[in-house]
């Protein structure tokens, strides 16, 4: 398992940090591919949960959502917002009028939940790869951080706590193999080489903290959320996209959370 994740990371990782570099149809095509397998791996889970969701709508809500944050004004992401919570809605009350389902409501946010989970907050992925400052430093940073953080949590969790500090369970009902040894092994290394990074690219040392200490304290949450729809419907990971690390969704739940954080801390705080 840790030579299968260790392949993929230092594979699949410089692979993207060179598209994010690049940017335009090059990072737009491959991020929009990966969030849309995704947006089916998120709806395949909630079916297993026999909760009624429509691919279609959630589907081409998220990929709208994604191409306006990549290539038109971000204000119409609200109205695209607004016209994709209504389709949800609206196919959700057809099912109830018709007792075609017993999950109605359910049906309703979940994909509402689907829609602003893999559309909304994965357009930041986008919107930060659009800001008028050094874009592309801003866009490595934010994935670099949540990389580096789960890494650490990983390797101090499975390799270094149990000989030194022993290993306590950080979430055992939602992620047995989480440690709280590995989780502060991850804000360590997270916010400590985040700050080398963002100095080699000389980019704001109190804004790069405060998107390491995102990534690194509160971004695992987003794991942790997904894990709990996993342990719900008893499958392991949502999908087998990348061996040893799971599916598309495993591999973006936390990340959509630190880039969009990254996205505003960098329009406001800057």
């Amino acid at each position: 398992m840790f030579l299968q994740r260790a392949l993929i990371t230092f594979t699949i990782g410089p692979l993207v940090l060179y598209l994010i570099y690049l940017g335009g149809w090059f990072y737009f095509i491959p991020v929009t591919a990966i969030l849309l397998l995704a947006t089916y791996e998120y709806v395949h889970l909630l079916r297993l949960h026999n909760w009624n969701l429509s691919l279609w709508i959630v589907g081409t809500a998220v990929l709208l959502l994604l191409v306006i944050s990549q290539w038109f004004n971000q204000l119409y992401l609200a109205p695209a917002l607004l016209i994709g919570s209504l389709a949800a809605m609206a196919y959700t009350l057809v099912l109830y009028e018709r007792r075609q389902s017993q999950t109605s409501l359910a049906d309703w946010m979940a994909m509402m939940s689907g829609i602003l989970l893999v559309g909304w907050l994965g357009g930041h992925f986008f919107l930060l790869r659009r800001v008028e400052t050094t874009p592309w430093q801003w866009t490595m940073l934010a994935m670099l951080s949540t990389w580096i953080a789960d890494s650490g949590a990983y390797v101090v969790g499975k390799f270094l706590a149990g000989k030194i500090l022993g290993r306590h369970k950080l979430s055992p009902r939602l992620s047995p193999n989480k440690t709280v040894e590995g989780y502060v092994g991850g804000i360590f290394f997270g916010v400590l080489l985040t700050l080398a990074i963002a100095k080699y690219l000389s980019l704001p040392l109190h804004l790069a903290l405060f998107i390491a200490l995102f990534a690194s304290v509160l971004s695992p949450l987003g794991d942790l959320g997904i894990s709990m729809i996993k342990r719900e419907v008893g499958v392991k990971d949502s999908g087998t996209l990348f061996p040893g690390h799971g599916g598309a969704l495993d591999r973006i739940d936390s990340l959509v959370w630190s880039v969009a954080a990254a996205y505003y801390f960098v329009t406001l705080l800057s």
